[in-house]
């Protein structure tokens, strides 16, 4: 189960995490979790360049090692880049001493001071060790989930969980991965698409 809007509840339970940002402009702000990996992130990359628009990856650590050549890709190209954990690990199933090390070995990469959390599960223990280990380090949450890692949605589906409930300031998840590809494909245009021609800029975080 999953909520494609975050609710109040969980923004109210963890203050300190980044949800969403200013909704004084027509900006959005586009993330992409679990890359680099072939082919999916080159669409990904050759998509948004198509519509001059920017966004934030967060990455797995062990696909950053796997494929560098597509990591420096993403870098050349202008977005943002994210730590994501060198494992994926899921927070409320790990250990803080686990948790903190896979956090520290995907930081060697990215050296970025933006954190997603896999699957948005952290414990505030976690959160706490990482502020005091980088103070100006920004956990990044979402207030949209697209949902194309869901095999069981349609791509048009995906597309109407974003452009039904975006607004001003939102940060959406999508996903570069193989298991949201058939998704995303479609998806990911028709929605840079409509925003685009609504007068919505893409930035970064």
């Amino acid at each position: 189960m999953y909520l494609v809007k975050s609710p109040l509840l969980l923004k109210w339970y963890y203050p300190l995490l980044v949800w969403n940002k200013s909704r004084n402009e027509k900006v959005i702000y586009l993330t992409f979790d679990d890359g680099p990996i072939p082919v999916v992130t080159d669409f990904v990359l050759n998509t948004l360049k198509s519509f001059n628009c920017k966004a934030t990856f967060f990455c797995i650590g062990d696909n950053i090692s796997k494929y560098p050549e597509i990591f420096e890709q993403v870098k050349a190209a202008g977005h943002a880049i994210g730590n994501h954990t060198f494992n994926h690990l899921k927070g409320w199933k790990t250990d803080d001493s686990t948790y903190i090390q896979n956090f520290l070995q995907c930081q060697q990469l990215t050296q970025s001071n933006l954190f997603r959390p896999p699957y948005g599960r952290i414990k505030k223990s976690q959160i706490s060790h990482l502020k005091t280990i980088n103070p100006l380090l920004r956990i990044i949450m979402w207030d949209i989930l697209s949902g194309d890692f869901d095999i069981n949605l349609s791509p048009e589906k995906c597309c109407e969980n974003v452009i039904r409930n975006a607004r001003n300031g939102s940060i959406i998840v999508f996903h570069d991965s193989l298991k949201a590809f058939d998704r995303l494909k479609l998806a990911l245009p028709a929605t840079l698409e409509f925003f685009v021609n609504q007068g919505y800029q893409f930035h970064t975080l």
